[in-house]
């Protein structure tokens, strides 16, 4: 077995309680709701923002022996920036407020995610954020390109109100690959629990994100 497909079996679990978030289950059945896809857009802002602050922060803190890691975090950096920008325009598009969302705060559920993932690199194991992109990245592969046609069948968005979603549900898949052979590459057992312990984090902290939204009423366009 490989580490990847190992990762993949240690947190199944906590992988399927997110999964069950009663938020995700509805919108996969169309039940949804333009204030409860404008909240799910402002928390992926709010965490989204700091996706490429993660990947420097984390690049900066490996050690000499992960050396060989660093082309692929700059590889990250470059595809990662400006996908803040993407949620924003997407809000627009949707009729929300864009600027407020920038100016805002997140909720209290994605402050802390984030605060675990900065955490985790500086104090634990900089491989940790390794298990937030793993989380991330295979959620929105599951979900994104499912969920951004239920919710546009839903309320009648334009396509421009989901550049987000349907993006990330392309590239993501494109990762994936790239990320197996990433952590494939791991051969010291504390680097690898490290990334294991972290995604099953990340798996209760971003389910905790989808619980804090409001549950959509479901709208039906005429």
């Amino acid at each position: 077995m490989s580490f990847y497909e190992r990762l993949a079996a240690d947190t199944a679990a906590a992988r399927n309680t997110l999964l069950a978030a009663p938020i995700i289950q509805g919108c996969l059945k169309a039940e949804v709701s333009l204030p409860s896809y404008l909240a799910f857009l402002t928390q992926a802002y709010h965490h989204v923002r700091h996706t490429v602050p993660l990947l420097e922060a984390c690049r900066a803190a490996l050690p000499p022996r992960l050396e060989w890691m660093r082309a692929a975090f700059d590889e990250y950096i470059a595809e990662e920036a400006g996908h803040d920008e993407w949620i924003l325009d997407d809000i627009r598009a949707a009729g929300g407020d864009a600027e407020a969302v920038r100016h805002g705060e997140p909720g209290h559920a994605t402050e802390v995610m984030v605060a675990y993932a900065y955490d985790a690199i500086a104090r634990r194991h900089p491989l940790m954020f390794l298990g937030m992109v793993y989380v991330l990245e295979g959620t929105s592969v599951s979900l994104a390109l499912a969920a951004a046609d239920q919710i546009q069948q839903a309320l009648g968005l334009p396509d421009n109100a989901f550049s987000y979603l349907r993006s990330h549900g392309t590239l993501d898949r494109e990762h994936v690959d790239h990320y197996a052979m990433l952590v494939d590459g791991l051969d010291d057992e504390t680097d690898r629990a490290a990334v294991v312990h972290a995604a099953n984090a990340f798996f209760k902290l971003y389910g905790d994100v989808f619980r804090s939204l409001p549950m959509p009423r479901a709208e039906v366009v005429a």
